[in-house]
This record gives C-alpha cells, sequence and structure tokens, in this order.
C-alpha cells in the first residue's frame, strides 16, 4: 500500500492532538513535587503526558534524572548523576497508593556509575510497591545492565509482571542512535529472562522515522520473537531537541496498523502500533491482552 510521505519538517495531523483539561493533571504533579519524584512522562517529554496525568497515571523514573550514557534520539539529560536516594522505593510506593493505582510502570535512567547498574534498587522498589499496594502489578522498564547477568537476575527474582527493555531501532542504525548500547546485548537480555523466567512477560519496543527501511523493522521484529518477546510496542520517533537525531520521516498510520499485522502474524501476543504510542502507553490494557 502507497503511504504519504512528509517532510521531516512538517509535522503531520495525526501527530497533532488536543490536551485533556481538568484538575488531575495538576494533582498528578503536585503529588510528585510533593514525594520529590520524577516521571519518564515529563523528562522525556512525552505526547501523552496529559493523557496519562489526567488518568491518574504516570510512569516513575527511578535512581534520578541523570543519565550516564548519551543515546542521541533521548531527551533524558546526560551528566554525573547523584548518589541514590534510598528513600526512593518508598515515596513511589507511597505516590502508587494516593494514585490508586492497580497498575505501575517503573523505569529508570541508565547508571552504568552503579556496581549492578542499579538492578537492586529496581528490586526494592518492586517489593516496596508490593508491600505497600497488595494486588497491584508492576512492570519494569530496565536498562541493559552493561550485560551483566547477575545485575538482570536481582530484577527477575522480584519477579515483575511485566519485564520490558525497547531495543529502540533497527541494528545499523546503533552507532548513530546508541553509541554506548549494543543490538546484540539487549537481545540476549529479552533472550535470557524468557529462558529463566519463562512465566513473566517479555516486551519490547521501537521507534520508526530514523531512516530504517521496511525490511530492517520486519527483520528486527523477527529478532524479537526468536528471542522470546511477547510484547510489542511501535511509535514515531519526535526529535526532543536540535541536538538530538533528526526525525527522516513521518510513518502513516496505516503503515503501524499493517506493521501491528505482521508482528501479530509473527508470534507476538500482544502489539500496540501507532505515531504516538510509547513504552508504557495504555500498559495495563496491554498485559491484560496476554494473560
Amino acid at each position: 500500500m502507497d503511504h504519504i510521505t512528509q517532510t521531516r519538517t512538517q509535522k503531520p495531523p495525526w501527530l497533532k492532538r488536543s490536551l485533556p483539561k481538568g484538575a488531575e493533571c495538576q494533582a498528578v504533579r503536585k503529588l510528585l513535587r510533593k514525594n520529590s519524584l520524577h516521571t519518564v512522562c515529563e523528562e522525556a517529554l512525552c505526547p501523552n503526558i496529559w493523557e496519562c496525568f489526567s488518568k491518574s497515571t504516570a510512569t516513575f523514573l527511578i535512581m534520578g534524572s541523570l543519565c550516564t550514557r548519551g543515546c542521541r534520539f533521548c531527551a533524558m539529560s546526560r551528566g554525573k548523576p547523584a548518589p541514590l536516594d534510598m528513600g526512593e522505593p518508598a515515596r513511589v510506593a507511597g505516590a502508587v497508593r494516593q494514585l490508586g493505582l492497580d497498575y505501575v510502570v517503573v523505569t529508570s535512567v541508565t547508571r552504568d556509575d552503579l556496581p549492578d547498574g542499579g538492578a537492586s534498587f529496581f528490586y526494592d522498589t518492586i517489593t516496596k510497591i508490593r508491600e505497600d499496594v497488595p494486588g497491584a502489578r508492576v512492570e519494569v522498564l530496565i536498562p541493559d545492565f552493561q550485560g551483566d547477568t547477575e545485575a538482570l537476575a536481582s530484577v527477575v527474582r522480584a519477579h515483575p509482571d511485566v519485564l520490558n527493555h525497547n531495543i529502540e531501532t533497527v541494528p545499523r542504525l546503533y552507532p548513530a542512535a546508541r553509541p554506548d548500547s549494543s543490538y546484540s546485548r539487549s537481545l540476549a537480555l529479552l533472550e535470557r529472562v524468557k529462558k529463566v523466567a519463562p512465566e513473566i512477560p517479555v516486551k519490547s519496543g521501537i521507534m520508526l522515522g530514523l531512516g530504517e527501511t521496511s525490511k530492517e523493522i520486519r527483520q528486527t521484529l523477527r529478532d524479537l520473537v526468536d528471542a522470546g518477546c511477547d510484547i510489542l510496542t511501535m511509535g514515531q520517533y519526535l526529535q526532543p531537541s536540535k541536538e538530538n537525531l533528526a526525525v527522516e520521516r513521518f510513518v502513516h498510520p496505516d503503515e503501524f496498523d499493517e506493521l501491528r499485522v505482521a508482528a501479530l502474524e509473527m508470534g507476538f501476543s500482544g502489539v500496540v502500533s501507532g505515531p504516538l504510542v510509547r513504552s508504557s502507553y495504555h500498559a495495563g490494557e496491554l498485559y491484560k491482552t496476554v494473560v
């Protein structure tokens, strides 16, 4: 099927949306500020922030807001992170309780400065949420821990309800988009989780619009399925600043629909695909499709 091609400087109409209004948005922000908590919604300039905040939900960003890596697609600030705030897991759990969440997504900046990459902090946060909010489902979106299998095992021992690690893009674009990361290392992480804890749904995501070809996209999806990935998200890359990689093309919604069908045919159990889709967008609803 032929798709409309947009120039990379002209944002197409399907990426424009009205912002929801209401007291819920400000209430979430106030709660986060009061508890000195970060969200990836704010730090990564997520286009869905107000929709999620208006529904009293957010993706918690633990271990600070400074990342030790410099992925060229990401809005996160790079720098020397502060020491871990050991009270943060309890404050995240408190916010989950106050927001009345039954499905929680927890992610982090990459902390290569820590011996275990922050894996034990993920363990503590998952554990604390479960202690304070019994019955809550917890999804984690983790970094690669530099391939440290013991660090990964620490997170797996907490038995998150979903373990997510984003592949982000096709292997050819890794040197430009993720110079400090490895495509094969990310695949190996997903494969290891499925091997040691097959009962945990494995999730990953990919951005489109960085210059990848249709053939490369489909090969990456096959690689993910072969690694044991159950859940997939696909969304449009949007340039967060002039310092980040430029958008090479805006992918038409019809193409996202076609890729969703193709992914399901390849063997994914749950797929959400669309221009504004992000890793944790409607995560709770997607989880219900695979359990």
